[in-house]
């Protein structure tokens, strides 16, 4: 079938922009640039804002000034390549971008940790543009718990009511709410304050690989109840145990501790490169299984796709970099999803959960 419309809901490619010097409107070292997302027929990205522990301390610049350069790295990348991309703040942009084929790019943040419990600062990253916000990151904020343990007694089982009110703004200023990292009581929290669909981004099922990061059956039926959508990762890791034990032996290895770089950001393209030669190759069926049980869960109006480019070591076999998108289609189709329901998981579901955020309150 014909390549339908794809909408991937979380990518981290603007750090390599930033702390590279990559010009992302050409080929570069990272898994999505612009030449790999036309020739992967992708239509819609949410490039995140991710701000590494180590920038959240004041000594090196924290978490809001460091949101603040990778947003303007996003900024640049619209700026230069006006012909082929379309920076949405709008539904109208949303329109124009899917009208004129042109790539929508989203301002999207990974973790609330720039906001520094400000909600002014929520309206000021709303105000420059910000359309996706994951609440939290791997390590726990004081408003809210993340799915990591040994959080300190500072932090809040789940969504603190400075919390829930931040969810309910977020809905007010057309920001989607992403739950991807949070914690169990912290995603149960946030769906019941949230008064339009969630999504989360990058998550993949428990029950297929019982990783912390991933939902349990239970919350793939909440986030259908509540409308929203689960965006299926590329990681290994995440959807396969036996994957996951062997990428944390081989990250255990004198080769991969002895690999070394000029700075974090270029460290982690110099260990992709690495965990990509010698980590043993996962069919992309078993990304599918994750798919095809969220589908029979959930409901097939309630699965997406959020690859993690940039942001993971290691890929499914068949789908290494933004290129490869219509990798998806053929497997899907052989699993008994129909063009409607291929092109719904794509990026129609996505779509519409985004734009019901944007819809005004």
């Amino acid at each position: 079938m014909e390549t339908p419309f794809l909408f991937d809901a979380h990518v981290d490619t603007l750090q390599l922009s930033l702390d590279m010097g990559v010009n992302l409107a050409q080929t570069s070292p990272g898994q999505l640039d612009l030449p790999r997302a036309r020739a992967g027929g992708l239509g819609a990205v949410v490039m995140t804002a991710w701000v590494h522990p180590r920038y959240c301390k004041p000594e090196n610049g924290g978490a809001f000034q460091r949101a603040e350069l990778l947003l303007d790295e996003l900024d640049g990348l619209a700026q230069r390549a006006p012909e082929q991309t379309k920076l949405i703040r709008t539904q109208a942009d949303w329109n124009e971008a899917r009208a004129q084929g042109k790539l929508a790019l989203l301002a999207g943040m990974e973790g609330g940790h720039p906001l520094e419990a400000s909600e002014a600062k929520l309206e000021h990253f709303a105000e420059r543009g910000l359309r996706v916000l994951t609440l939290v990151w791997n390590n726990h904020l004081p408003w809210i718990r993340s799915c990591e343990p040994d959080a300190g007694p500072d932090v809040p089982a789940g969504l603190s009511a400075f919390g829930r009110h931040l969810v309910r703004r977020m809905n007010e200023l057309g920001v989607l709410v992403d739950v991807s990292h949070s914690g169990t009581r912290s995603f149960y929290d946030a769906l019941e304050a949230s008064t339009k669909p969630v999504i989360a981004s990058h998550s993949a099922c428990f029950a297929l690989n019982p990783h912390r990061r991933n939902l349990d059956d239970d919350q793939l039926r909440a986030i259908a109840g509540n409308g929203g959508v689960v965006g299926v990762p590329f990681l290994p890791s995440f959807l396969d145990s036996d994957a996951q034990a062997t990428s944390a032996r081989l990250r255990d290895t004198d080769d991969y501790r002895g690999l070394a770089a000029s700075n974090g950001t270029e460290l982690e393209v110099v260990r992709t490169a690495h965990m990509q030669a010698v980590m043993p190759p996962l069919s992309i069926q078993r990304l599918i299984d994750h798919i095809q049980h969220i589908a029979e869960v959930a409901g097939v109006e309630h699965v997406g796709l959020g690859s993690d480019y940039d942001g993971i070591t290691t890929t499914v076999e068949g789908l290494p970099d933004a290129s490869s998108y219509p990798a998806l289609i053929g497997p899907m189709g052989e699993r008994g999803f129909s063009r409607e329901d291929i092109a719904a998981i794509c990026g129609g579901n996505m779509e519409r959960a985004l734009l019901a955020s944007l819809e005004a309150s």
